[in-house]
C-alpha cells in the first residue's frame, strides 16, 4: 500500500517533485469501464450505487449496520491505491465525508439544482410568543427608549413641558421594567444604562422646566448610586442649577467636586469646570480668586473666553500692566481654523472648482466663521474695555491696542479698531475729532475707505448737512458700490432734496446687494407712503415687520396705513398691539382714542384720552377733548379741572378762562363765574366776548354794574371793527358778523399744539389733525358764548339756560317756572349790534 506513497527525501531542495508521476492503474481502458461511464452520463454527475458486493472485513457471520467506524475501514484499500469509479470486481468504493456540491444519488433525470431552488419558498420563521415573559421585556425596554428619544427632541423644539411629560413616562416604564425582571429572578440582567439614561434625561427636563429642586434630587439619586460609572462629572449640571438660584457656594463647592472626578488628561473638560468656577468667582466679587483660576486655564488651555474674562478682573483691580500683558496674550491665542486660501477659486481646475463650491458655505465652514467672528468680537471688546484705562487717554489707548493688534495675526482688525475709536469719539459729542479719523480712512483699501465715508456721511446727515453727506455718500458708493449702507446714505439724502423716484430706486439697489438691510427697506416704505403709493408702502412695513417683530416704529407705521386706507378693524388691531409693545405712549393711546371717537364709541375713547392725559397731561388737545367730553355728558364741574390746567399752560389764550367761567354758569354757579369772568375782565380789558358775559350775569342778578360794561362792550366792539376795516381793505363789516369771525378764529386755534405730541411713533403724523377737531362723530367744545345763543333762523335776546330744558333739568335762575322771560336788551343803549350769532 506504501508503495504509491512518495516521501520527499531530506536532501532534496523542490519539494513539489513527484506531482507529474501517476499511478499506472489509471492506464487502463476506461472506456469499456461501465460503472464510470454511467457516473459520466448522468446528469448531477452523481455516481451509480455500487453494483459489485462488498467483502465483509469483520469475518463470517451476518452483516452487521454500517458505521461511520466501519466505512473509514472498507475504504482504507481503495484511498490508498487507485479510486474506485465505479463498480470493480473485488474493489470496494470508497465512501467520502464531504460530497461535492449539486451532485447527489438521486436518480438520473432531476434538474440542476444546486441552491434546492425547485423545492419551493423555504417555510416561515417560527413566530416567537408574544406572551413569553422575555418577549414583554424586550417590548417594554424598547418603549421607553423611545419615550427618551421623544423627550430630547421636544426639548430641542423647545417644547419643555412636553418634553417633561415623555420624560416622567419614561421613568414609570423603566420602574415597571425593573419589577419585571425581579419577578422573573434576571436581577442580573438589568440594564443600567437605560435606568442612567431615563434618570439623566428627567433631571434635565426638570431643569429645562425650571423646577431646580427636582432636577437637583435627580442628579442626587445618579451621582449617589456607585453602580453607574463617571456620574460623579454631573455635579457639574448641579452647581449650574446652583447658579442659576445665586448660591454661589454651592455652585463653586460642586464644581469643584466634580473636577475632581476629571482626570487630568481631560485637559478640555477641567479647563470648562474652571472657568465656570472663575465666573462664580466674578460674580461674588472675588476678583483675585477669579484671577488666580483664570491665570491657571490660559496657562494649560488658552482660549479667548477665558482671556477676556482676565482682562475684566485687572479691568476691575486697575492694574494696567496686566491688562496689557493679558490683552496680548489674548491675541496670541490660536483659532485652530485651516488656511483660508484652500477657499480661494482655482481659474485651472474645474474640478476643484465644483468641490470649493460644496464647501464654501458647509456646517464646517460656517463653525469656523462663528469661530473667528467669536474672537474678534473678544478682541474689540477688550479693547475697548481697556483703551481708557492703559494710558492718559482713550485715543492713546486705542492707539497702543491698534499697534498690538497690527503685529498679531488679526491684522485686519486695526482698521476697525480705528473706526471704532472715531465712534467713540461720536460718543463723547466729539464730532470734529470723529470726522478727523475717519477722514484719515480716505486714501486706504476700498472696503475701508467706503466704510469710514458711510460714517462721514451719516455724521453729516445727523447735522443737517446734506450737501456734505451727499458728498461722502458718493465717495462710499465709488468704493464699494455694493455696500448697502452707502446706498441708504444716498437715499436718504435725495430724500431731503425732494427726489423721491431716486430715492426709491437707491433704497430698492440696497435691498438687492442685502435683502436683510432692514433701513433700506423701512424708508422705502416712507418713500412710498411719501407720493401716496400706500398699498405699497403697507407691503414694506409688513415685510419689516416679519423681520423686527417687536419694533414700535414699524407697527405705527402698518396702523397709520391702515388708518389712511380707512381700514378702522386693522388700524384698531394694530394700534392695540403697538400698546402692547409700549403701553406707556401717549400720543398712540390719544390715536387709539381718536379713532374710537370717530367710530362713536364714547366710551373707549374717553378711555384711551384719559390714559393718554395720565403719561402726558401738558397735551393741549387731550385736555380740551376731555373737557368737552364731560360737558357733553353734563358734568360741567369735572370739566373746570382741566380747563384749569390748559389756562396755566397756556395763560395767554383767553379761551380756557372763558370755559372755565362758562362751566361755572353751566353747573349754576353764577356767584364763582361772576367773579372768574371779572378776574378775565382784569386781565383781557377789550375782550368783547368777557363783557358779553359781565353784561348778562350782571342782569340776571339785577347787578348795577351791567351798563358799565355794557358801555366798555361797545368800545371794544368799536375799537374791533375798526381794526377789521384796517386788514379787510376799507370794507365794512357788521359788528355781528365781526363776532362770528372772532369767535371761529379762536376755535381754529386749539389744534395748533400738534408740537407737543410725544411717543416712539412720532413719523407719518404731521399732516393729521388735532384730536379735538371737528368732524363726523368728532368731541366737539361749545362755542364760549354757546349757553346764550339764539336760533340763526329768528333772532332771539331772551335768556337760554345753558343746563337744557327744564324737563331735563330745573333751571337754577331767579326767574319762576312758567313765567315768560323778560327782554334782557330791553335797553336802547345797548343796540341790536350785541345780538349773539
Amino acid at each position: 500500500m506504501m508503495r504509491n506513497v512518495h516521501l520527499v527525501p531530506e536532501d532534496e531542495d523542490d519539494i513539489y517533485t513527484g506531482y507529474n508521476d501517476y499511478n499506472p492503474q489509471f492506464d487502463e481502458d476506461i472506456d469499456n469501464d461501465e460503472g464510470f461511464q454511467q457516473a459520466v452520463k448522468t446528469s448531477h454527475g452523481r455516481r451509480p450505487p455500487p453494483t459489485a458486493s462488498v467483502k465483509p472485513v469483520l469475518g463470517a457471520g451476518p452483516r452487521p449496520l454500517g458505521t461511520a467506524a466501519q466505512r473509514m475501514k472498507t475504504g482504507m484499500v481503495s484511498s490508498m491505491g487507485r479510486p474506485t469509479t465505479g463498480a470493480q470486481e473485488g474493489v470496494a468504493r470508497p465512501m467520502t465525508a464531504v460530497r461535492a456540491a449539486g451532485y447527489s444519488s438521486a436518480p438520473r433525470g432531476m434538474q440542476f439544482d444546486p441552491l434546492n431552488q425547485a423545492k419551493g419558498p423555504a417555510p416561515p420563521l417560527e413566530a416567537k410568543a408574544e406572551d413569553s415573559p422575555e418577549e414583554k421585556v424586550k417590548q417594554l425596554e424598547k418603549k421607553v427608549m423611545e419615550l427618551v428619544e421623544e423627550s430630547c427632541m421636544a426639548n430641542s423644539r423647545a417644547e419643555f413641558s412636553l418634553a417633561l411629560e415623555k420624560a416622567k413616562e419614561a421613568g414609570r416604564q423603566e420602574r415597571q421594567l425593573v419589577r419585571q425582571r425581579e419577578q422573573l429572578a434576571s436581577g442580573e440582567q438589568i440594564n443600567l444604562d437605560l435606568t442612567y439614561s431615563v434618570l439623566f434625561n428627567l433631571a434635565n427636563q426638570y431643569a429645562a422646566n425650571e423646577m431646580f429642586n427636582e432636577a437637583l434630587n435627580t442628579y442626587t439619586v445618579i451621582v449617589k448610586n456607585k453602580m453607574f460609572s463617571n456620574a460623579g462629572r454631573l455635579r457639574v449640571n448641579m452647581g449650574n442649577i446652583y447658579f442659576k438660584q445665586r448660591n454661589y457656594a454651592k455652585s463653586i463647592k460642586f464644581y469643584r467636586m466634580a473636577l475632581d472626578q476629571v482626570p487630568t488628561a481631560h485637559k478640555e473638560m477641567r479647563a470648562r469646570i474652571m472657568q465656570n468656577i472663575a465666573l462664580v468667582f466674578i460674580r461674588m466679587g472675588q476678583y483675585s480668586d477669579a484671577v488666580t483660576t483664570l491665570e491657571h486655564v490660559m496657562n494649560e488651555k488658552p482660549d479667548f473666553k477665558s482671556g477676556f474674562n482676565l482682562i475684566l478682573c485687572y479691568f476691575a483691580l486697575g492694574d494696567r500692566e496686566k491688562m496689557k500683558k493679558t490683552f496680548q496674550r489674548l491675541l496670541n491665542c490660536a483659532l485652530n481654523i485651516d488656511d483660508e486660501d484652500k477657499y480661494l477659486p482655482h481659474p485651472d481646475d474645474k474640478h476643484y472648482n465644483m468641490i470649493l463650491e460644496v464647501i464654501r458655505n458647509d456646517t464646517l465652514r460656517q463653525m469656523e466663521r462663528e469661530k473667528k467672528t467669536y474672537a474678534e468680537k473678544c478682541i474689540m471688546a477688550a479693547a475697548k474695555v481697556i483703551a481708557p484705562a492703559i494710558e492718559g487717554s482713550f485715543a492713546a489707548g486705542y492707539d497702543w491696542c491698534v499697534e498690538q493688534v497690527k503685529t498679531s495675526t488679526f491684522l485686519d482688525m486695526a482698521n476697525d479698531l480705528e473706526i471704532n475709536k472715531a465712534i467713540m469719539y461720536l460718543k463723547q459729542k466729539d464730532f470734529n475729532q470723529a470726522v478727523e479719523t475717519l477722514k484719515s480712512f480716505e486714501k486706504k483699501d476700498s472696503k475701508v475707505a467706503s466704510t469710514a465715508a458711510t460714517n462721514l456721511s451719516f455724521l453729516y446727515f445727523l447735522e443737517n448737512e446734506v450737501g456734505q453727506a451727499d458728498k461722502y455718500a458718493e465717495v462710499a458708493m465709488t468704493a464699494d458700490r455694493y455696500n448697502p449702507s452707502a446706498l441708504v446714505n444716498k437715499g436718504n439724502c435725495v430724500f431731503m432734496q425732494g427726489e423721491y423716484e431716486r430715492a426709491r430706486e437707491f433704497y430698492q439697489e440696497a435691498l438687492r446687494n442685502d435683502s436683510t438691510c432692514t433701513e433700506a427697506l423701512y424708508n422705502l416704505g416712507l418713500t412710498y407712503k411719501k407720493v401716496q403709493r400706500l398699498e405699497d408702502s403697507l407691503d414694506c412695513f409688513l415685510k419689516l415687520h416679519a423681520i423686527l417683530r417687536n419694533s414700535a416704529q414699524v407697527i405705527y407705521q402698518i396702523a397709520d396705513l391702515y388708518d389712511q386706507l380707512e381700514d378702522t378693524a386693522q388700524a384698531t388691531e394694530w394700534f392695540m398691539q403697538l400698546i402692547g409693545v409700549v403701553p406707556t405712549d401717549a400720543f398712540v393711546l390719544a390715536r387709539l382714542g381718536e379713532i374710537y371717537d370717530n367710530e362713536g364709541d364714547k366710551t373707549q375713547a374717553f378711555q384711551y384720552h384719559y390714559e393718554s392725559f395720565r403719561y402726558f397731561p401738558s397735551n393741549i388737545e387731550i385736555i380740551e377733548w376731555l373737557g368737552a367730553y364731560y360737558i357733553d355728558s353734563k358734568f360741567c364741574e369735572k370739566a373746570i379741572h382741566y380747563f384749569e390746567r390748559a389756562a396755566v399752560i397756556q395763560p395767554s389764550q383767553v379761551k380756557w378762562q372763558l370755559m372755565v367761567a362758562s362751566c361755572h354758569r353751566r353747573s349754576g354757579n353764577y356767584q364763582q363765574a361772576l367773579e372768574t369772568y371779572k378776574d378775565i375782565h382784569s386781565k383781557f380789558p377789550e375782550n368783547p366776548e368777557c363783557l358779553r358775559f359781565l353784561v348778562r350775569i350782571c342782569n340776571d342778578l339785577g347787578l348795577k354794574e351791567a351798563q358799565d360794561y355794557a358801555t366798555k362792550l361797545k368800545k371794544a366792539e368799536k375799537a374791533r371793527e375798526l381794526r377789521e376795516q384796517r386788514a379787510s381793505s376799507g370794507s365794512r363789516r357788521g359788528s355781528g358778523r365781526g363776532i362770528r369771525e372772532h369767535s371761529a378764529g379762536s376755535d381754529s386755534g386749539r389744534g395748533g399744539s400738534g408740537g407737543s405730541r410725544g411717543g416712539s411713533a412720532r413719523a407719518g403724523s404731521a399732516s393729521r389733525g388735532g384730536s379735538a377737531r371737528s368732524g363726523s362723530g368728532r368731541m366737539r367744545l361749545p362755542d364760549s358764548n354757546e349757553p346764550y345763543e339764539a336760533t340763526k333762523k329768528e333772532v332771539d335776546a331772551s335768556y337760554v339756560d345753558p343746563l337744557g330744558a327744564a324737563a331735563e333739568r330745573p333751571k337754577t335762575a331767579a326767574r319762576q317756572r312758567g313765567q315768560q322771560p323778560e327782554d334782557e336788551f330791553g335797553d336802547e343803549e345797548l343796540g341790536d349790534d350785541l345780538l349773539p350769532d
